[in-house]
């Protein structure tokens, strides 16, 4: 039931099987973990020292057959915990590193949900005031809600502000997104809904391709344009679709 968001969290599968096995049904030997997660017992003992090394299973006392159970889930957070702090440490390094051969000028392509959580962390990381052109609502993806949370409160820390142009749309089958993103936005006629968008922030341009109401799909492209001047030209552009509508 929860083997993908185990194997998310850095368990391999039959990590992830043998421990949630271990949560259903208590103390297990070896046979009975494989008879009950269809894992071959091999695979299992090679499994069994890595859990353990992670601290989710350990070993019952004065058996004479090895048994094992799992440790409370909340474990897991630490695991997480653990891992974030490791991250901490080496990212001012890795973006030392970053500095040295990152470019002023370069185009390149996202795709799908995790290319759009790379354009929002872009945003993050700019720290600049984003102008939205064609914009469908979405940060809104139903997948993408805890990600999106935590982008809204790091760009309210960094006091980003958003100006948005909707498609018509939003008007009417989304209206419980403009109180999220608030103000100012306004709405482009009605005519021109298209399946793709325009957003600017300081340097960057990003256009958006294959793009539906609320929804961000694999088949979504985002082209990542990095050039000071050109952005400014597309803001400039921006201003005179705002002050038109």
């Amino acid at each position: 039931m929860y083997l993908e968001t185990l194997q998310e969290l850095g368990l391999s599968l039959n990590e992830s099987k043998i421990y949630e096995s271990l949560l259903g049904h208590g103390i297990l030997s070896v046979p009975d973990i494989s008879e009950r997660t269809q894992v071959h017992k091999r695979n299992i003992y090679d499994a069994i020292p890595r859990l353990l090394n992670k601290g989710l299973i350990y070993q019952i006392a004065e058996s004479k057959e090895a048994r094992y159970a799992a440790v409370a889930p909340d474990k897991l957070s630490d695991l997480v915990w653990e891992k974030e702090s490791k991250l901490e440490k080496i990212l001012p390094g890795l973006n030392k590193q970053y500095k040295k051969t990152a470019t002023s000028e370069a185009v390149y392509i996202y795709k799908g949900k995790e290319g759009f959580k790379n354009y929002l962390r872009d945003i993050l990381k700019v720290g600049e005031d984003v102008y939205f052109v064609g914009a469908k609502g979405g940060w809104f993806d139903r997948d993408l809600q805890t990600f999106i949370q935590k982008f809204l409160n790091a760009a309210k820390k960094k006091k980003i502000k958003y100006y948005h142009i909707f498609d018509h749309e939003i008007k009417s089958k989304a209206p419980e997104l403009l109180p999220v993103l608030g103000k100012p936005y306004k709405f482009l006629p009605p005519a021109y809904s298209t399946t793709g968008a325009i957003d600017i922030f300081g340097d960057r341009i990003v256009t958006f391709s294959g793009l539906t109401l609320k929804s961000i799909t694999e088949d979504v492209t985002l082209t990542v344009i990095v050039n000071r001047e050109l952005a400014d030209c597309y803001r400039t552009w921006f201003r005179f679709m705002w002050d038109s509508l």
